[in-house]
């Protein structure tokens, strides 16, 4: 049974980061598996994350994405794209982390912990964004993008360095955001007399 807790929770916390970002959270993967940081090793068929080519690909499109995603209107169409992008890519980085399990059991991992989890903070990610355009006319949306950049490298570094965290982290990221959400329902909210 603890051989399932740590790659669980290291699927759940990349795939939440995915979420908000689809490629960062698998470059840090790739990086920590070429470079055996945080003694990430994939296996069998996850091997090929750790390649030179797939680093590449994964720097390039990490880079792409987060300057891409400051750029107004082109943000909402990488949110379109995102509802299938983010699942997938959550998909495999939780499926990765159960690479040292048979294939089955990583694919059932990766659809059953990765894609909902990047969904549900896509779908979080997706509101912000729409909030955020109602309220500033789309101006806010790089700062917006900017704090989603740093949340999502600081959960998957927390995911990779100590799994055991994810929970926590995740249930005082719940915690911020509800605070949050509060504070703007009550600054738009009627004032009564």
């Amino acid at each position: 049974m603890e051989s399932w807790i740590l790659p669980a929770l290291l699927g759940l916390g990349l795939a939440a980061s995915t979420g908000l970002k689809t490629f960062l959270p698998l470059l840090m993967l790739a990086a920590a598996a070429r470079y055996n940081i945080f003694g990430v090793d994939l296996a069998g068929p996850f091997e090929w994350l750790g390649s030179w080519a797939a680093l590449s690909a994964l720097a390039v499109a990490a880079v792409a994405e987060i300057a891409a995603d400051k750029i107004p209107i082109v943000d909402h169409a990488l949110s379109a794209v995102g509802f299938v992008a983010r699942p997938a890519a959550g998909a495999l980085a939780a499926a990765a982390a159960f690479s040292t399990h048979d294939a089955t059991t990583a694919a059932i991992a990766g659809l059953i912990v990765g894609a909902p989890t990047a969904l549900a903070f896509h779908s979080a990610q997706t509101g912000t964004r729409v909030a955020s355009t109602a309220a500033t006319g789309g101006l806010g949306n790089p700062a917006v993008s900017l704090a989603e950049d740093v949340m999502a490298f600081l959960m998957a570094l927390v995911a990779l360095a100590l799994p055991i965290l994810v929970p926590v982290v995740l249930l005082l990221g719940a915690y911020v955001v509800w605070r949050l959400v509060r504070r703007v329902r009550r600054s738009f909210a009627p004032r009564r007399a």
